[in-house]
């Protein structure tokens, strides 16, 4: 019922371009609108009918998970059969049909490949792209069922952070360290991970992407762990960075900073705030503390069925959030040569304020 209900929402956009049908090729957005789960697939989409094309390998797994279109099963290219589909469709009231696709998501190699299995007459005119996404729109609001997934996929990320304070240890290697938590995962259940986890300690924490290397835990610095996890095609994403030994002076400064920064950040979360005032929140204490150039990137992102969603935290971004809407909040501090530090919470947009879906201590963690 709730892929027929997304299906339904689509198709009152579709009138909106004057488009007669959609190609849709992207897996998420295919698992959004139809449920099916296998990694080749293609979905056409018409003001009446919508129909799925996958190969034989997902034979049983698309009647298993297709409920709200028919699904085929071929030999070929699903993006083929999907766009010969829609081409074969009757629109009395239209007779000059066009079908829209997503940019985004079909290469020049594609489009000339989708085109040439056209009768000739069609390839110039019948494939036409999207002005704007149609389908990554709907996702941004998580109905019920997708915020209740969302959430346990977060508490799960939190049961890893807990874990992982009884196993750190100096001397123990970053992939040691990614190993065991992405071990623990797979055991609590996870499908996977949300993204290749981060584990960066000492010197290699101002990396703010830095993943886990044969680089030995320090017996006094700080450590990193970004990681997420995925529960039912839905990913979650937290970062906290604690410390090993006895922090310094300066080091407590820096943490301080960035935890008001992200505390100040969540507040401003709330239904109608600009992204951007959102951002200027944490940016503006940073700034204020004296680490402006030491914040490297935006203050956050949209979480769903992809770890990296709209919409986008950042400076001047103008899109306003919406009840409903799953980002994160994470502000960090980099520091060349010396260290790095960022903390992160998914949040779930509601009418007054976030809700902090990964409720792990942020206060300074000395092990």
């Amino acid at each position: 019922m709730e892929h027929s209900r997304r299906i339904g929402a689509l198709r009152r956009k579709l009138s909106r371009p004057g488009l007669s049908g959609l190609l849709v090729t992207h897996l998420p957005d295919l698992r959004y609108l139809s449920g099916f789960t296998g990694s080749s697939a293609a979905l056409a989409v018409t003001r009446f009918k919508a129909q799925l094309f996958t190969d034989g390998r997902y034979r049983q797994q698309a009647a298993d998970e297709v409920s709200a279109a028919r699904f085929e099963i071929i030999t070929g290219s699903p993006a083929v059969a999907a766009v010969q589909w829609l081409a074969a469709q009757p629109n009395p009231a239209k007779p000059r049909m066009a079908a829209g696709f997503d940019p985004a998501w079909t290469t020049v190699a594609d489009l000339e490949r989708l085109k040439s299995n056209l009768p000739a007459r069609l390839r110039r005119s019948f494939l036409v792209p999207l002005a704007a996404p149609l389908v990554e729109p709907l996702r941004l609001i998580k109905d019920e069922d997708e915020m209740k997934i969302i959430k346990q996929a977060a508490l799960l990320g939190c049961r890893l952070f807990d874990h992982m304070l009884g196993f750190i240890r100096p001397g123990l290697i970053e992939i040691e360290v990614a190993a065991e938590l992405e071990y623990q995962a797979r055991s609590l259940g996870a499908e996977a991970m949300s993204f290749e986890t981060i584990v960066a300690s000492g010197q290699r924490s101002a990396l703010p992407h830095g993943r886990a290397t044969e680089t030995k835990l320090p017996k006094r610095g700080f450590l990193t762990l970004d990681f997420g996890v995925i529960l039912k095609g839905y990913c979650s994403d937290m970062t906290r960075t604690v410390y090993l030994g006895n922090p310094r002076a300066e080091e407590r400064r820096a943490y301080q900073a960035v935890l008001e920064a992200q505390k100040a950040a969540v507040a401003a979360v709330a239904a109608g705030a600009k992204c951007g005032d959102v951002d200027e929140a944490a940016r503006s204490i940073l700034r204020r503390e004296g680490y402006a150039e030491a914040f490297s990137h935006s203050t956050g992102h949209g979480v769903g069925l992809e770890i990296h969603e709209p919409p986008r935290i950042g400076a001047e971004q103008p899109t306003r959030l919406r009840k409903g809407m799953v980002v994160t909040i994470e502000p960090g501090i980099y520091l060349a040569g010396k260290f790095g530090i960022r903390i992160e919470d998914m949040v779930a947009v509601t009418e007054t304020s976030g809700h902090v879906l990964t409720p792990s201590p942020k206060a300074l963690i000395e092990l």
